[in-house]
């Protein structure tokens, strides 16, 4: 299951200006509540000073800034927040938003594969053209990992902009902006994800690797095979014998 991940976009003073829902559901603060407040509102007596302090540093020296920190949900519990913040630049380099992506510690243990809590991610150095794109293209990751339409083989961009209500122009270059790839490459890292999932796990052992391919929204099997080979660094079947050995190790 993909972790929740709060995503939190201030103005340059900090000040919040969207949260997507996932910061709702781990904080239990709608957008409404924060709107106009700084991040800070999540923080407590429990709160370490030094991280602050480390937070704070980064802030004012426009860098971007790695940490986790006790915060409070709306309800008074307290939680651990891992969190990575990017300051975003327009293209004359000056500063335009802070972007902050947030886990619950105490639910994501290890955050080493979560792309957008690594600092080398693409916004440490990307402008940000608008909030409604920063909207949309969340709404569209939130789409894919709720609803899976990945798994569909006939999905089209036209279908996805239609229920994002959109156009398929803006949304091509969502992908592009934030993801730095095309669509189709963004539908096959969420396949490729499930088929690697598939292929580990038991319940699929009576399938060929074609088969969980199929299920996973691949119509090709060469196709497969290569996307598979470009994304993971090995074939499907390698990397199947690679799962079954780590499961004889347990």
């Amino acid at each position: 299951m993909t972790p929740e991940i709060a995503v939190i976009l201030t103005d340059p003073a900090q000040r919040i200006i969207w949260v997507n829902e996932e910061f709702t559901q781990i904080t239990g603060y709608t957008l409404s509540e924060v709107l106009g407040k700084k991040p800070s509102i999540l923080q407590g007596p429990n709160s370490s000073r030094e991280t602050i302090k480390r937070i704070r540093k980064g802030l004012k020296n426009q860098t971007p800034v790695k940490d986790e920190i006790t915060n409070y949900r709306k309800n008074g519990e307290e939680y651990l927040c891992k969190l990575v913040i990017h300051p975003i630049f327009d293209l004359d380099q000056q500063l335009t938003n802070y972007i902050a992506f947030e886990v619950d510690g105490n639910v994501v243990t290890d955050e080493s594969d979560i792309s957008l809590l690594q600092l080398e991610d693409k916004y440490s150095s990307s402008s940000l053209k608008g909030v409604e794109e920063m909207k949309l293209y969340f709404e569209l990751r939130d789409l894919m990992e709720k609803e899976a339409l990945y798994l569909n083989s006939e999905l089209t961009l036209r279908m996805v902009a239609d229920k994002l209500n959109t156009n398929t122009k803006y949304l091509s270059q969502v992908v592009n902006h934030h993801a730095g790839i095309n669509f189709q490459n963004f539908l096959n890292t969420y396949r490729i994800k499930a088929a690697k999932a598939r292929i580990c796990s038991d319940q699929y052992k009576n399938l060929t690797l074609y088969g969980i391919a199929r299920q996973c929204g691949f119509r090709n099997k060469s196709t497969f095979y290569k996307v598979f080979k470009d994304i993971v660094g090995m074939t499907p079947r390698k990397y199947s014998h690679t799962c079954r050995e780590k499961n004889e190790h347990l």
